[in-house]
């Protein structure tokens, strides 16, 4: 412990000391949850003070102690058991017993990110990354249906999987939206989601849009001998719809693994995700974040970073989650923000902001995890049928601006292409339209796969040249009006 935290030691108040450690043994024991946050304190209170102040509030307290406080009450207490003041970081250890028992993210998420980014001893308060330790993993579902799964049924392997979103996001009718799925599927392309509005809207209703995507799908596969996917946005306004929907998918006759569920799982919120994940274990859990920005841009003080928001995506079961461009698209982000993320919920072990998280329900020295984890480098698939040794990868999801052209120089900062990129506008913006602007992309990708550069790779393929042509034009006036 280092002087100044010592002499911070001194400031505390009896309520205070009681949710700090800063001689804690060993926190990777297992016994906690561990989180990291930048923390500015508000008014004449030290970091120290502040930091005791969000662990009572985070765990067992409030602002004074309490005569009702039991001896083992305060065996749950949160602990601030590091401090760095060069950089505001506070590290807090929470009895992962504090949460319930059913695996229930909400409830962490309650804990950690609910009241605490309201109080008035905090002028910034961000949680950077969690650790979960291997015997709370056992109590949380993760993944079932993975990015593993889904390459085995549209036979896609060595590139990413290429989805698009209809566009415009809303205004089509059912069969209007349909036609669109149709021409990106025979363009090449493997996947259509909803956007994450679209819902059961007057122009468009659900029941006929899913009919009509059937429809679409068949006729698709038919002429181009290959699988497509069609996620559905799932979000409602109460479960009993939301499930409604999934069962009117689920009895639309769709070959099993062609669709997915989509929810937005920010504003439908955690219990949505994981309603979900136990009662269709068998479908791709799509979980989209709309409003997350609210939360993980780097210039709010106040909320979470996308590697939070992710980690606890996969806790929860989400097959995949968006994870940004890395400042590629158009939507704000960075490597070391989305990249970051991706990797988080990719691998086995990976280090985040603060801490190296592993996967593992086993203890990470067992010579079979040291055998799953090599081939987790190599990026052979992991934990297909051995899942009671860890939790299932999440598969990042790419979205928000990008375009043919785009492709390449993602890949090369992502570093794998593990993930699916979702292309709207970058689709059906093409001069020519939907259908060979799927195909543009497609190219793209070839051109990727064959370690050629796209502007020569165009010479031969006619629709790629137009669409660099357009999209590289378009980039030019933005760049004017800046």
């Amino acid at each position: 412990m280092s002087q100044n935290a010592k002499e911070l030691l001194t400031t505390l108040n009896e309520h205070q000391l009681a949710y700090v450690n800063l001689d804690l043994a060993n926190p990777y024991n297992g016994d906690y949850m561990l989180a990291s946050f930048h923390l500015i304190p508000w008014g004449k209170l030290n970091i120290l003070q502040a930091a005791a102040e969000v662990s009572a509030e985070s765990s067992t307290g409030t602002n004074f102690l309490v005569q009702t406080e039991t001896p083992y009450a305060r065996l749950l207490n949160a602990l601030v058991y590091d401090i760095d003041m060069e950089d505001s970081v506070v590290k807090i250890a929470y009895p992962w017993r504090l949460f319930d028992r059913e695996g229930n993210v909400q409830n962490i998420m309650t804990y950690i990110a609910g009241n605490v980014f309201g109080m008035k001893e905090v002028k910034a308060l961000k949680l950077l990354d969690v650790w979960f330790p291997p015997v709370m993993l056992e109590q949380y579902d993760g993944p079932s249906y993975t990015l593993d799964d889904m390459r085995k049924y549209l036979n896609v392997y060595s590139r990413p999987i290429l989805w698009t979103i209809i566009k415009p996001k809303m205004g089509l009718s059912s069969a209007e939206y349909a036609e669109v799925c149709y021409d990106f599927w025979v363009g090449g392309g493997d996947f259509v989601k909803n956007d994450e509005p679209q819902a059961d809207q007057d122009f468009c209703p659900y029941d006929k849009m899913v009919a009509h995507v059937k429809q679409a799908m068949d006729k698709a596969v038919k002429e181009t001998w290959h699988k497509k996917v069609h996620s559905f946005n799932v979000s409602a306004s109460d479960y009993d719809t939301m499930l409604a929907r999934c069962e009117l998918i689920r009895n639309a006759g769709f070959e099993p693994w062609s669709y997915a569920f989509l929810i937005d799982g920010t504003t439908a919120g955690r219990m949505a995700v994981q309603t979900l994940r136990r009662k269709y274990p068998d479908v791709f859990i799509h979980f989209h974040r709309a409003g997350h920005g609210a939360f993980t841009r780097p210039e709010n003080p106040i909320g979470y970073t996308v590697l939070v928001l992710s980690k606890f995506a996969r806790l929860a079961g989400a097959s995949g989650i968006h994870t940004g461009t890395a400042g590629v698209g158009k939507m704000a982000g960075t490597p070391s923000e989305d990249i970051v993320a991706a990797e988080g919920i990719l691998h086995l072990f990976k280090k985040g902001h603060t801490f190296e998280q592993s996967w593992a329900k086993i203890p990470v020295n067992d010579e079979d995890f040291i055998a799953i984890e090599a081939l987790d480098a190599k990026s052979i698939e992991i934990l297909e049928d051995d899942t009671w040794r860890g939790l299932k990868k999440c598969c990042p999801i790419i979205s928000w601006g990008l375009n043919p052209t785009l492709l390449k120089p993602f890949i090369d900062l992502m570093g794998n292409v593990d993930f699916i990129t979702t292309m709207g506008a970058g689709t059906h913006a093409h001069p020519k339209g939907t259908k060979v602007g799927a195909t543009a992309l497609v190219q793209s990708c070839e051109a990727y796969q064959k370690g050629i550069d796209i502007h020569d790779y165009a010479k031969d393929h006619e629709e790629l040249a137009e669409a660099i042509e357009f999209f590289e034009a378009e980039k030019r006036k933005k760049e004017a009006q800046k």
